[in-house]
C-alpha cells in the first residue's frame, strides 16, 4: 500500500516557511544579540544553495581552483597566516569512507594515552547541533564558546573587508566559515593536539592549508562526489592524495582498482616522509570496539596507526609533556604480529561517534527501538545493512518486532541504485535466493524529506538550502524513491512525506509490542529523527 501526502500541503507548509527563516537570519544584525541562536541564524545565511551547488557539479570542480587561495586569504583577514596552523598539532584525515569513524577513533585514543592534554576535534557534518562539529576534550564546546568565537571570527571579517581578487565573497560559505572559525577557536583554546577530518576531496578542501601537519591518512576510497572529484577510484584517489605534506608521514588503508598506486604516488609528489599501507590489524575482530560494525576495523587499524605514528614523532615546536612524557615512559608500540597494546584498548572500547551503526532503546516507549546509521553512499549502505540484519543486532532470538524504514537521500545520489543496494544486501545478509525476497523486511517504509517539522520548519542547526524548494514541495526525490522500491520488488506500506515529524507519526501509530525502526540514507535524516523522537539524551550521551 502505497501513502503520498498531499502535494499542495507541503508546497504551502515547507516552502513559505524557510523562506521566512532565511529572509530573518539575512537581516539580522550582529549586534542586538549575540547568542548561540544569533550565531546559528547568521551562519545559515552562507549556506549554498541548491543552484550554486549545481553550478559546481556542472564545473567539474574547476571552481575549486579558487578555493585554497581564497580559503588563506580570509585566514589573513582574521589575524593568521597558514603556518600559524602547526602549532595545532594536526592529524589530518580524508576518504570517502569511514573519515569521521577514523578520527573518532584517534580522538578516543589520545585523550585516553594522554589524559591530561587537551585534544581538539573538527568534523563534518553534525547530528543535531553545530557544535558538534567543533570538539575539545571529547565534548563539542558549550553554546557560548560557539558563540563568542563565531562573533570575533564574524567582526574581524567585517573590519578587514579588503580581498585580492573582487570576485571573492565577503564571507566564506558555510564549511568554510567553520573551519575558520574552528581555527581560531583550536588556537584561542592552546590544544595540545588537533584531528581534522576533510569535508570534500582534500586537494581543495579548506581544511588543507595547514602547512606541516603531524601525521596524514586516507580511509576507504569509494565512489561518490564524482562531478566534482574525478569518475574512477584512481581520479579520486588523486584528489584526496592532496593532503600529503613533505616531510610528513602518508598513510593509507588498502584499497580498490588503483586507488593504492596512486596514492602512493601522491606522497612521493609531495616528497612524504613515507607512505604506510595499513592493513586490518588481527586483534581487532575479537575486540569490544566503541564504534559498531565490521567496516570499523578498517577504520580503527588506521586510527591506532596514527595515534601511534603521533605520538612517536618528534615533538612539535609547542608540545605537552602529556602527549610526549619523558622518559621512562615511552608510548607503546604497535606491531601486526602482536596484540594490541593494553594502553591503547581502553580508546577504542571509549569511541563514540552518534548516529553510525549506533542501537538507541526509546527512553519514552518501551519495545521501541532505533538503529540510526547516517549511511549515504552504496558502500555505506552495505556496511549498515550487515551491522543492522546481524544476530544480536536487528535480529533476536525470540522475537518478531514490526519493523520499519525510514529513509531519504539527496537528489545527486540514484534512488534506484541506493534501495537496490539495500536489498541485495539484506538479501545475502537474510541467506535469500532473490534481492526481491527482502522487500518484505519491512512492514512500513517511509521516504521523507529532511525537514524537521510537520509545520515545514527546520530546527535552525539542521536548516538546510542544498534541496531545491521545488524538489522539496513536490516530493521528488521521495516519489523516486517509493516508485524504486516497488520496482524492485519493496513491499510494506509505504508512505511519502515532507518531513520528519511525519515520519516520527508513522511510528508512533505503529502496533503494540517490540518495534524496530532503522533510519537510514542521510545523516541530516539522522540527526532529525534524533531531534524529533526525542533520542539526544540517549544518542548524543547529553
Amino acid at each position: 500500500m502505497l501513502h503520498f501526502f498531499p502535494k499542495l500541503h507541503c508546497s504551502q507548509i515547507t516552502f513559505r516557511s524557510l523562506s521566512t527563516f532565511l529572509s530573518r537570519s539575512r537581516t539580522m544584525s550582529t549586534q542586538p544579540g549575540r547568542t548561540y541562536s544569533d550565531a546559528i541564524a547568521l551562519l545559515n545565511t552562507l549556506q549554498s544553495n541548491a543552484a550554486t551547488i549545481e553550478a559546481l557539479r556542472k564545473s567539474g570542480g574547476r571552481l575549486n581552483d579558487f578555493a585554497i587561495p581564497e580559503m588563506k586569504e580570509y585566514l589573513a583577514r582574521i589575524g593568521y597566516t597558514p603556518s600559524d596552523l602547526n602549532a595545532l598539532n594536526v592529524i589530518h584525515i580524508t576518504g570517502t569512507k569511514g573519515k569521521g569513524s577514523t578520527a573518532a577513533f584517534c580522538e578516543a585514543l589520545l585523550r585516553s594515552l594522554a589524559p591530561g592534554a587537551k585534544v581538539g576535534l573538527y568534523t563534518s557534518p553534525h547530528l543535531v547541533a553545530v557544535r558538534e562539529r567543533i570538539r575539545i576534550g571529547g565534548k563539542p564546546i558549550p553554546e557560548e564558546m560557539f558563540a563568542r568565537y563565531f562573533f570575533e571570527v564574524w567582526e574581524r571579517l567585517e573590519r578587514n573587508m579588503e580581498r585580492a581578487n573582487p570576485l571573492t565573497p565577503e564571507k566564506p560559505v558555510y564549511f568554510r566559515y567553520l573551519t575558520l572559525m574552528a581555527f581560531h577557536t583550536f588556537l584561542s583554546e592552546k590544544v595540545d593536539a588537533t584531528i581534522l577530518e576533510v569535508g570534500i576531496g582534500g586537494t581543495y578542501d579548506s581544511t588543507n592549508i595547514v602547512p606541516r601537519p603531524i601525521v596524514t591518512g586516507v580511509t576507504t576510497l569509494g565512489l561518490d562526489h564524482v562531478s566534482m572529484l574525478g569518475n574512477t577510484i584512481g581520479e579520486i584517489a588523486r584528489n584526496k592524495g592532496g593532503i600529503y605534506k613533505e616531510d610528513v608521514p602518508a598513510l593509507s588503508v588498502e584499497q580498490i582498482d588503483d586507488g593504492e598506486a596512486v596514492l602512493r604516488e601522491r606522497a612521493a609528489e609531495a616528497k612524504a616522509s613515507s607512505f604506510s599501507l595499513v592493513p586490518v590489524h588481527p586483534s581487532l575482530p575479537s575486540l569490544p570496539l566503541g564504534l559498531k560494525g565490521t567496516h570499523q576495523h578498517s577504520n580503527a587499524s588506521l586510527a591506532l596507526s596514527l595515534a601511534s605514528t603521533f605520538l612517536h614523532s618528534s615533538p612539535p615546536p609547542r608540545s605537552s609533556p602529556d602527549l610526549y612524557p619523558p622518559s621512562p615512559s615511552p608510548t607503546p608500540t604497535l606491531s601486526p604480529d602482536r596484540p594490541i597494546p593494553a594502553a591503547f584498548l581502553a580508546g577504542l572500547e571509549k569511541a563514540s561517534w552518534p548516529g553510525r551503526c549506533q542501537t538507541v532503546v526509546d527512553p519514552t516507549k518501551g519495545g521501541r527501538t532505533w538503529f540510526l546509521d547516517g549511511a549515504h553512499t552504496t558502500e555505506s549502505l552495505e556496511a549498515c545493512v550487515r551491522w543492522f540484519a546481524a544476530l544480536g543486532v536487528g535480529l533476536r532470538a525470540n522475537s518478531s518486532p514490526t519493523r520499519i524504514l525510514i529513509f531519504n537521500c539527496t537528489s545527486g545520489r540514484s534512488a534506484q541504485t541506493m534501495l537496490s543496494t539495500l536489498l541485495s544486501t539484506l538479501s545475502a545478509q537474510l541467506g535469500l535466493e532473490k534481492a526481491a525476497q527482502a522487500g518484505a523486511f519491512f512492514d512500513h517504509v517511509v521516504f521523507c524529506t529532511n525537514v524537521t517539522y510537520a509545520s515545514g520548519g527546520f530546527k535552525g542547526d539542521l536548516a538546510s538550502l542544498n534541496t531545491a524548494p521545488s524538489e522539496l514541495s513536490s516530493l521528488a526525490v521521495q516519489r523516486d524513491l517509493a516508485s524504486a522500491w516497488g520496482a524492485l520488488g519493496g513491499r510494506g506500506e509505504v508512505h511519502v512525506l515532507p518531513s520528519i515529524e511525519h515520519a516520527v507519526r508513522v511510528v508512533e501509530s505503529a502496533s503494540e509490542g517490540e518495534v524496530d525502526v532503522l533510519v537510514t540514507g542521510s545523516l541530516h535524516l539522522v540527526g532529525g529523527v534524533v531531534e524529533v523522537a526525542g533520542l539526544g539524551e540517549v544518542a548524543l550521551g547529553s
